[in-house]
């Protein structure tokens, strides 16, 4: 059957002319519609408006074969795999009879004692539920305690010990005797998801972790595996973000980079990298956190169709502290939903053969490749680190400027904040303080400045000086008003009318010392100065206007795109905040 049957032929210089009529009208002019209609990502990688199949890298294999690119498994669906960092049995149990398949305990200090590890896996099959260990260096002592539990009870363990040959949490011999005596468990996680937590891009995440995974296969092989016994002793982690089309394509990625590194190895056929894809914790917001749970929708959903082998959605108050009863079932019910409602479980690589997908798939793969050719050329992931340091607060400082620039939005705190919001309160859970490198969330500067405001004994406040009727003044108005609600701050609005001298009367009304003009630029031209001088005799100290013209009067200018962290600092100061 052909698509396209009935359609006239078009092509892509027909769409070109099409877009630069459509930009020309926009008021941009321009020959080249594709580039002016681009984006690049933080690694540099172009992000085209239309692609065709001109853009097809090449073959990206069948799934389960190499390069793996559309999967390292010829079966759909994924395991659904819960943290719990407390010794709660009964939480435990509640996630496995409501959908978990699988259980990430972590282990050691502020978390699940070893000791208790018993209790929490009291009633739990652990021949039918497999359990991923994380517990840095009480590593060897949990998974003895995990061995010999399932000893104990006859039955076969699966999952991952979560240990390191690389950085000595006893990877090498735990890597030695499941290969030897428990062909269903792996020893080895390669997390990347702290490259991701402290700013990284996908790229240099990706790079961090093939050079880990590296570092870990001369450390089995020295220690006595085949380059194929150690290969199937890993399990990688990545971080699944809101964009799904970036989550897609980093993990098809990161199979094609792995199968390189097997074929580079000898070992082509053992190159199917596992994978665990985690919601990301950096993208998770302290307020208005009920938006989390559709960025881990997202990002579920992205992991998913990127193939992963096993995916945790993280609950949306998780970085709030530890997360209730109700936000865990959320999180379940959410894989629930995308693997039964919707299906993603029943076709493997469905995003196989976009033209888009492809190539920023291959592109990525690029990008990766020769950041870690750097690494390695710099002595290997374990004498990198101030090369990756330098890189990831590059990356890190690029993305602050988006961030405060709003172009890089985050929903309920940089854009459309609830400024009657009562902060989500949860028990504090397990902090590492000495994480490497540091971790970050997006959203923390905008939260600070809330918190500021919120400890106030009353809360700071800006006049918006309306000038003019409600449609000439609400785009500009409303635009402010999230502005500064970003911060914290109480807006309050003089209404409708021109008259500067009732202007200035709503304004001293007010109790507050900033105001900012809201209208339309003729209006401005109208009114603006007169306006800003009656604030003035009212007591204003500094006078904002939404917008880019200059009049007589006005301090400073509002639009989009300017910094608004700066912005809002600016204003606590002059309202003679304490910062």
């Amino acid at each position: 059957m052909e698509l396209a049957a009935g359609f006239a032929p078009t092509s892509r210089d027909d769409w070109r002319a099409l877009a630069a009529e459509v930009l020309r009208k926009s008021g941009a002019e321009t020959s080249a519609p594709e580039e002016a209609l681009s984006r690049t990502t933080y690694d540099g990688l172009t992000i085209a408006p239309l692609y065709d199949a001109d853009d097809l890298p090449g073959d990206p294999g069948s799934p389960g074969a190499a390069p793996h690119v559309r999967g390292a498994r010829v079966t759909g669906g994924w395991d659904v795999r819960q943290r719990h960092a407390v010794a709660d049995p009964e939480a435990v149990l509640t996630d496995l009879e409501n959908g978990v398949t699988s259980l990430w305990l972590v282990v050691g200090d502020g978390a699940i004692p070893v000791s208790a590890l018993g209790r929490v896996l009291e009633n739990v099959y652990l021949d039918l539920a497999p359990v991923v260990l994380e517990a840095g260096e009480q590593t060897p002592e949990a998974a003895e305690a995990l061995l010999a539990l399932a000893a104990e009870r006859g039955v076969e363990p699966s999952g991952n010990l979560g240990a390191s040959a690389a950085y000595g949490t006893g990877g090498a011999e735990l890597a030695l005797r499941c290969a030897e005596r428990h062909p269903g468990l792996r020893a080895v996680t390669v997390d990347a998801t702290p490259y991701h937590d402290a700013g990284g891009s996908d790229a240099e995440e990706l790079a961090c972790s093939i050079a880990a995974g590296v570092a870990e296969l001369r450390a089995l092989t020295e220690a006595g595996l085949s380059a194929g016994q150690a290969l199937g002793q890993l399990e990688f982690r990545y971080a699944a973000t809101a964009d799904q089309f970036a989550t897609i394509a980093k993990l098809r990625a990161a199979r094609r980079l792995w199968a390189r590194v097997a074929e580079v190895c000898g070992a082509p056929g053992a190159g199917g990298q596992r994978q665990h894809a985690v919601t990301s914790s950096a993208m998770m917001t302290a307020r208005d956190p009920w938006v989390n749970m559709l960025r881990t929708t997202l990002a579920c959903f992205g992991a998913g169709v990127g193939g992963a082998a096993a995916v945790t959605v993280q609950p949306f108050d998780a970085c709030l502290g530890l997360p209730d009863d109700f936000s865990r079932r959320i999180a379940r019910n959410t894989q629930s939903l995308l693997l039964e409602e919707s299906g993603l479980g029943r076709v493997i690589d469905p995003a196989g053969g976009s033209w888009y997908v492809e190539r920023r798939t291959a592109d990525l793969a690029s990008a990766a490749w020769a950041f870690f050719q750097e690494i390695e050329a710099a002595g290997g992931i374990l004498a990198a680190g101030p090369l990756i340091a330098a890189r990831i607060a590059a990356t890190r400082e690029r993305r602050d400027a988006d961030i405060a620039h709003r172009r890089f939005p985050i929903t309920g705190v940089s854009e459309f904040p609830d400024p009657a919001e009562k902060p989500l309160r949860r028990a504090p859970g397990r902090t590492d303080e000495r994480a490497e490198p540091p971790r970050i969330r997006y959203a923390e500067p905008y939260e600070r400045l809330r918190d500021l405001a919120d400890a106030q004994p009353e809360r700071p406040k800006v006049f918006l000086a309306t000038i003019g009727p409600l449609a000439a003044h609400s785009a500009r108005a409303t635009f402010a008003a999230n502005l500064f609600q970003s911060g914290g701050l109480a807006v309050e609005t003089a209404g409708p009318g021109t008259d500067p001298g009732r202007i200035a009367a709503a304004f001293a009304a007010g109790g507050t010392t900033v105001a900012c003009l809201c209208s339309t630029d003729q209006l401005y031209e109208q009114h603006a100065a007169s306006v800003a001088a009656a604030l003035r005799e009212a007591g204003a100290k500094k006078v904002w206007l939404a917008g880019k013209g200059r009049y007589e009067g006005i301090d400073a200018n509002l639009y989009a795109g300017c910094d608004v962290p700066a912005v809002l600092r600016e204003t606590f100061d002059d309202l003679e905040v304490t910062r």
